[in-house]
């Protein structure tokens, strides 16, 4: 798999959510999600499932879980995808270190 396949997979789940979602919730969930409707008081619980899901993506970025599980499904990092190339495309397929004999790089 590649870029690509991830844009386009990325896409099509886009599409495919549209702009409502339903979703079943088991017990244990539903009771989380009263205290939560209790103790913060939003508007409606559909603002704190997108919390959720906002801070399930930002636990999963921070702890490198997306990208070790794209690089294994599309052997691509997050910011590969952000930068719409992947690594080997912006270096030229070469890691910059590679090029240079720097014999001084471990001495302070």
């Amino acid at each position: 798999m590649s870029l690509d396949d991830l844009t386009a997979d990325v896409e099509q789940s886009y599409s495919d959510l549209g702009e409502e979602l339903d979703v079943t919730l088991d017990r244990e969930t539903r009771n989380e999600l009263a205290m939560l409707t209790a103790a913060l008081d939003p508007e409606d619980a559909d603002e704190l499932v997108r919390r959720a899901v906002h801070l399930l993506f930002q636990t999963t970025v921070e702890t490198g879980q997306l990208d070790f599980n794209l690089r294994q499904e599309f052997d691509v990092t997050y910011d590969e995808y952000l930068n719409g190339m992947t690594f080997e495309e912006m270096t030229g397929g070469q890691f910059p270190q590679a090029q240079q004999n720097d014999d001084r790089r471990y001495q302070f």
